[in-house]
């Protein structure tokens, strides 16, 4: 890599990315759940505390002079559990219910990725590589994994799907996406924030369906052991599953993302 080219800090979208994505957002969920609900932290003490820990994450990342893959997905983990309590305290706690917070999170991401585009001229992975471009990221990061717990709390309990049924929506979702990457010349960037958005509220409902009661449709799970579980898995997965920094937006493959 040229010496005056600043290195990629996010991994490589692989299957690896989107398995390891979809255990961090269904541990965002267990998580937030275990410290707003189970610890009785509440909503808004709970999303102080976990944006609090996403901004220690943030620098740390931002601060990090190459791509360290535990350090990336701690910072994705706290989007998760942040965007966990932040959802319910929008959605509960405030009283604009799952369509109005869901509305305002979309809002939100918009607006996001436009300062990003109108900053950068694109929002594409292939471009996070300087503190200005990894904080968009972040930025938007945190508010697609918000309005994803939105969108997945929405589904399942307002719409009478039920969590598995809300997760099977949501896999079918991604299974569209899928097929759109392989077979048709939709733009690679679009895509890649549909399924990352996505992926949240399919990680939100397996959480829900793993530690909600057994009358609200869920397996009464612990929230500390499902959690414990997952994060066991993606520290296994980060240990043995290669993954290497995602290629530059001048190198060869980026478009891809």
């Amino acid at each position: 890599m040229d010496g005056g080219l600043q290195q990629s800090k996010v991994p490589e979208v692989t299957l690896i990315f989107w398995l390891i994505k979809i255990l961090a957002t269904t541990l965002g969920e267990t998580g937030g759940d275990a410290v707003s609900m189970s610890m009785d932290f509440g909503y808004a003490l709970s999303s102080l505390l976990f944006i609090g820990i996403f901004f220690v994450a943030v620098a740390a990342q931002i601060s990090a002079k190459s791509f360290h893959p535990l350090l990336y997905w701690f910072v994705v983990i706290t989007t998760t559990t942040a965007g966990t309590t932040i959802a319910d305290f929008a959605d509960r706690s405030l009283g604009i219910g799952y369509p109005g917070g869901a509305s305002l999170l979309f809002l939100l991401l918009l607006a996001s990725f436009t300062f990003w585009y109108s900053s950068e001229g694109a929002i594409s992975v292939a471009t996070v590589t300087g503190p200005r471009v990894e904080a968009f990221y972040w930025v938007s990061i945190l508010f697609s994994q918000t309005l994803g717990t939105a969108l997945g709390d929405w589904m399942a309990d307002t719409n009478g799907l039920g969590y598995a049924g809300g997760a099977l929506v949501f896999s079918a979702g991604i299974a569209v996406i899928a097929a759109a990457y392989f077979w048709t010349s939709i733009s690679r960037t679009l895509l890649f924030w549909a399924a990352f958005i996505l992926t949240r509220p399919l990680g939100a409902t397996l959480g829900d369906w793993l530690d909600k009661p057994v009358q609200d449709g869920g397996l009464a799970f612990s929230r500390y052991h499902a959690t414990a579980l997952l994060g066991a898995a993606i520290l296994a997965c980060v240990a043995f599953l290669p993954q290497r920094a995602g290629p530059h937006a001048g190198e060869p493959g980026a478009s891809r993302s």
